[in-house]
């Protein structure tokens, strides 16, 4: 039994943020981002577009791409860090809005890994039987959580959710995978809690994303060069077997590095970071729903993912569509 992506879907809010847009806000330009890390644009949430309300959106779209009713669902996962309410958790709001039954429904935490892990659960329900049709989900409002006066940050992040539905099948699905941490980097890249400062008032409390990018950026090239090598002999494949990376969309030179480890044409890796930033957990769902619905990857392609986030927490899947 395996656990295979039956549909993908995606929100993305309708206020677009361009480069030139933050040039007004911060000391910075569009070429400094451009050339930096490959963005030139970002979607951010207005006050209705709650990581909820883009959790929705996203799991209907996917839904009615998979052909599933809400009734059939019975395991529902939001990768988050971002979540409305600290409890209760953003799938019990998802659950009853979509009108899916009395089912297993949590969220995850795992940064811009949310999605890796979210989906190495789900396909571990499907496998041994607890579930036939999980709905996976990815939602983020990370703009809430930036210095918008910190031009190394808020020039890096933007709004959205993506969603698959994994569903039992006969037919091979998620091939592998494979999940990561090492707790001793936390302090590179975090946004603290409300419980992380002391004294703490209401009033004087903003969580805001901290991030040590250069220590980041290092530690990313290196982990990720060295997941491929394990998802691909987990798998038993050859680089020549994946016809698509559709990575974590963090930054334009990782995902450079990543498609040379592959020995991949950049032409096979599917990039969204142009338009939508860096959106965390979203970013691969929604990359993937982009790709499945421009007809880039198509049924019987193979696929592999790859993510890189706070914890520090990285991980990756290889999946035939």
């Amino acid at each position: 039994m395996f656990a295979k992506i039956t549909g993908t879907g995606s929100y993305l809010p309708a206020k677009v943020l361009h480069n030139t847009d933050i040039a007004k806000m911060v000391d910075t330009s569009d070429e400094w981002i451009t050339q930096r890390v490959g963005i030139k644009q970002r979607h951010i949430a207005n006050e209705s577009e709650t990581t909820a309300h883009m959790a929705i959106e996203a799991a209907k779209n996917a839904m009615s791409m998979g052909n599933i009713q809400a009734q059939d669902i019975d395991l529902i996962i939001v990768a988050t860090g971002t979540a409305d309410y600290i409890m209760p958790s953003t799938a019990s709001i998802v659950q009853t809005q979509i009108g899916a039954p009395c089912c297993p429904s949590f969220d995850i935490s795992a940064a811009c890994s949310g999605f890796v892990y979210a989906v190495d659960i789900a396909k571990q329900y499907i496998e041994n039987g607890s579930a036939k049709n999980a709905l996976v989900i990815a939602s983020e409002r990370i703009s809430r959580t930036l210095d918008w006066q910190d031009r190394s940050t808020c020039v890096l992040f933007g709004d959205g959710a993506g969603a698959i539905i994994l569903s039992q099948s006969n037919e091979a699905g998620i091939i592998a995978s494979t999940l990561y941490c090492d707790g001793e980097g936390k302090d590179m890249l975090n946004i603290p809690g409300l419980l992380s400062k002391t004294p703490f008032t209401q009033t004087q409390y903003h969580a805001m994303l901290h991030m040590e990018g250069n220590k980041v950026f290092k530690k990313a090239v290196s982990k990720l060069s060295d997941l491929v090598s394990d998802l691909l002999t987990k798998a038993n494949m050859q680089d020549s077997d994946i016809d698509w990376l559709v990575p974590h969309q963090a930054n334009y030179r990782i995902l450079e590095a990543t498609a040379k480890k592959l020995n991949m044409p950049m032409s096979q890796v599917i990039l969204t970071l142009e338009n939508h930033g860096n959106t965390s957990a979203a970013s691969i769902p929604l990359a993937l729903d982009h790709a499945v619905r421009n007809n880039q990857i198509k049924p019987g392609q193979t696929i592999l993912t790859e993510a890189f986030g706070a914890g520090l927490v990285w991980g990756g899947f290889i999946a035939k569509f």
